[in-house]
């Protein structure tokens, strides 16, 4: 993150000549101690900057001087351009600024600078409750090589029942969720994901990917991650809820709950998924003093039982 906000600062150097740190704190969303220092990190790395004190002072470049873009390799420009995608944490002025930069690039630079900043997507919604971390799989670098240069790529992958099977693809994009990274391809059986860590080899045939024209790699993500949770959670619940619970069950549910309309009487009407009805009643009799829940009928019988035993045990 912190480089992302040192190249939005050279860009604003670049293009207002002088800037006050309070002025680069506004702009970046950043304390004005942390806009300072990093404007001294810039002086430090040798960038021509230098502070003017007093009334009407500010920070300056020596002489008005630019970056040279064109200095560049190949592999700087793509992970530049990584910061300005869908995936960075950067404020949307800081990807704005890089987005523009791409003018600026050497013409053979340009596409792949344009497929680096769409070829990643992060979803910190975790599946399963494991808090074990990860490190980056053995053939992210490669697949998301492949996904920028828009080659096919021959994988061998072993699937959850430790088969390995072999198939060329078509990279589309990478997906980080939680801390399980995904490949997102065209095959011949159509479109599919592939978990990272379980593929064995990554070879590119520098045949080229062929694309959809209107392939959006957040929202395809969304649409398989909303199938795979359907997958894992396919027992629906129907309940109304007090308009003041609904954040209170989106903590405690996230994209498992779906808010409806309002009832006549004010209440809001919600859908909740789970495992099956004896998990999903024990979640949600600690929920009851927002909700009530009308059906299915095997769930409020179970809630009733619960309730039962709790009176029985601390009545």
């Amino acid at each position: 993150m912190r480089t992302d906000r040192l190249v939005a600062i050279l860009l604003l150097l670049q293009r207002r000549e002088q800037v006050t740190a309070a002025e680069v704190a506004q702009e970046l969303e950043i304390s004005e101690r942390t806009a300072r220092r990093d404007l001294d990190a810039l002086a430090m790395a040798g960038v021509p900057v230098y502070s003017i004190q007093g009334r009407g002072g500010g920070w300056r470049l020596v002489g008005g001087a630019r970056t040279d873009l064109s200095g560049l390799t190949m592999s700087e420009a793509r992970a530049l351009f990584l910061v300005a995608g869908p995936a960075s944490a950067a404020t949307p002025a800081v990807k704005a600024a890089l987005r523009k930069l791409v003018q600026a690039l050497p013409e053979p630079f340009r596409v792949q600078a344009e497929a680096a900043a769409s070829s990643l997507v992060m979803d910190p919604e975790r599946w399963g409750t494991s808090r074990v971390e990860h490190r980056p799989p053995r053939f992210l670098d490669e697949l998301q090589d492949a996904v920028i240069r828009g080659v096919q790529v021959r994988l061998r992958y072993v699937d959850r029942e430790s088969a390995e099977t072999e198939r060329t693809v078509h990279p589309l994009g990478i997906v980080a969720k939680g801390p399980w990274w995904y490949l997102v391809s065209n095959t011949e059986a159509g479109r599919r994901t592939f978990r990272i860590d379980r593929v064995s080899a990554a070879d590119p045939t520098g045949d080229p990917v062929h694309r959809p024209e209107d392939f959006d790699l957040a929202e395809s993500w969304r649409e398989i991650a909303d199938e795979i949770d359907r997958k894992r959670t396919p027992l629906e619940i129907q309940a109304v809820c007090v308009p003041h619970g609904i954040d209170v069950l989106r903590m405690a549910l996230g994209r498992r709950l779906e808010v409806g309309g309002s009832t006549t009487d004010g209440r809001v009407e919600i859908v909740i998924r789970g495992h099956n009805e004896y998990l999903l009643a024990g979640e949600l009799a600690g929920l009851v003093e927002w909700l009530e829940v009308t059906g299915p009928p095997g769930v409020r019988d179970r809630l009733a039982s619960i309730g039962n035993a709790l009176v029985e045990r601390y009545g």
